[in-house]
């Protein structure tokens, strides 16, 4: 459902996974049903449409973010299991409703932070558990680069819910979230001083972590730099490559850069004045939407339980409402308890 910039990347890549078939697109343009015809299956204009006919084993939902909910519901009804694109929904209430009526109906639903998937955030993850970097205490995340003028054609792209807080730094969010654990207060500054949208372009955020760890974030959708997952990991291949970080981890035994995995920590005793010594861990690239596809097709057959379901992407979803309304109220908000 949806036939927009990451609705074709998921096409692609259940057309090139061995166990999952592409049936139809559901998109009411022209343009979506030129990308069924492009791809050899069946167009339909609404999800309903699809039901009259046939009976698919899941859908992707990649609508815009203002109607996951609305369309994910109507998966849900129809008992199909469902993929929802991040954010799950433009609203926390709203994706509070979507959850809750798939576990109602007992219909697996998948949220699309796919970066989980990726071989680099996996390794981090058992960088950070094994203990190597002792406590992390900050932690430093960027998402800076330029999206051209024609990226604003589409007028939902400027308006409330599709700035790059809730459309790129959702994906960051959920990473420190899934590298550190749960977010329990944050401060937030905003900017739309450059385009004047609707929405930000620009935030400056601190993320207060159960654990003790404080993170600055820092999102700018408007300036012309490399530190960014997109411009650093190769993960999608639209995006040039620089050989940069965008996230730096530190521990009170040695810290750690990502996507380049490297370690950094003293080989005696720690301080100051000691020689910092440097290890890089090498994965194999693999692209983490053909995972999560994968991952999906496994969900469906009730062979693995989602690795990100509803309430995963709830809490991702509920730390960037509180980014929200802390640059909205110039406020420190804390989050509900764990």
């Amino acid at each position: 459902m949806g036939a927009g910039l990451i609705g074709r990347r998921h096409i692609q890549h259940v057309r090139a996974e061995p166990d999952a078939e592409l049936v139809a697109v559901v998109d009411p343009t022209d343009a979506g049903r030129q990308v069924a015809a492009e791809n050899g299956v069946r167009w339909h204009a609404s999800f309903s449409d699809v039901l009259a006919t046939e009976r698919p084993d899941g859908v992707i939902v990649a609508t815009p973010n203002q109607v996951h909910v609305e369309n994910g519901l109507e998966a849900v009804a129809a008992g199909i299991p469902l993929l929802v694109e991040k954010p799950i929904a433009d609203d926390l209430a709203e994706g509070e409703r979507l959850v809750a009526a798939a576990e109602r109906a007992g219909v697996p639903l998948l949220v699309g932070h796919h970066r989980r998937h990726n071989p680099i955030m996996r390794a981090a993850r058992e960088i950070v558990s094994s203990g190597r970097l002792g406590r992390i205490v900050a932690v430093n995340a960027l998402f800076w680069l330029y999206k051209p003028d024609d990226y604003f054609d589409l007028s939902w792209r400027r308006e409330a819910g599709a700035g790059p807080v809730f459309l790129n730094l959702i994906h960051d969010v959920d990473n420190l979230r899934y590298l550190i654990g749960e977010v329990v207060a944050v401060q937030a500054v905003e900017s739309n001083a450059v385009r004047g949208n609707a929405v930000e372009e620009t935030s400056a955020i601190i993320l207060e972590f159960a654990s003790g760890a404080l993170a600055t974030v820092s999102v700018c959708d408007t300036v012309v730099a490399p530190w960014s997952w997109e411009m650093t990991t190769g993960e999608n291949p639209a995006y040039p490559v620089a050989d940069e970080a965008c996230y730096l981890l530190a521990g009170t035994a040695g810290s750690l850069s990502l996507p380049k995995l490297e370690v950094w920590f003293n080989d005696a005793r720690p301080g100051w004045w000691e020689p910092l010594q440097r290890s890089r861990l090498g994965v194999v690239a693999r692209d983490p939407l053909a995972l999560q596809i994968r991952h999906f097709a496994a969900v469906i057959r009730g062979q693995e339980a989602p690795l990100v379901d509803g309430r995963e992407g709830l809490r991702t979803l509920e730390v960037i409402t509180a980014i929200k309304q802390a640059a909205r109220t110039g406020q420190r908000v804390s989050l509900p308890p764990r």
